[in-house]
């Protein structure tokens, strides 16, 4: 029986696609759900995570590109900057910061990108840099 790729990757008795923010070693029929959930949420988004969508989307906030609802591990981020390994969260105080003070939270997030390692255009294939970012996102840098 022939299968696509798509198909292949669902079979629930192979590991899922690993990569690119897919996958984090959770079963198909998790992940899958995940995946649906992160895209509710995308469509119905809670008015402060609209309004600080309004000022991250396109690359506005000091040219970092930003995604929504995005699926790290088993979790589901609110916002997430892949190239900083930064992922910003909108709950409890953030939330009432957001709908109060979004001059100051954006100031805040712009401070803790410009920590950021300047992300490399063309890795070397030895993956020089890999270890610095992988020690970024387990240090925790979660707004």
């Amino acid at each position: 029986m022939n299968q696509s790729p798509a198909d292949f990757a669902l079979r629930t008795n192979t590991p899922p696609l690993q990569g690119r923010g897919r996958g984090w070693g959770l079963p198909a029929a998790q992940l899958l759900e995940l995946q649906s959930r992160a895209k509710d949420m995308r469509s119905n988004p809670t008015e402060p995570e609209k309004r600080l969508w309004r000022h991250l989307s396109n690359s506005q906030l000091g040219g970092f590109k930003f995604r929504r609802q995005e699926v790290v591990g088993s979790y589901i981020a609110d916002f997430v900057c892949p190239s900083a390994a930064l992922i910003v969260e909108v709950d409890g105080d953030t939330h009432d910061d957001v709908m109060r003070n979004m001059d100051g939270v954006l100031a805040s997030i712009l401070e803790i990108l410009g920590r950021a390692p300047n992300p490399q255009p063309n890795p070397s294939p030895e993956g020089d840099g890999l270890e610095e970012a992988k020690a970024h996102l387990l240090n925790g840098r979660i707004f």
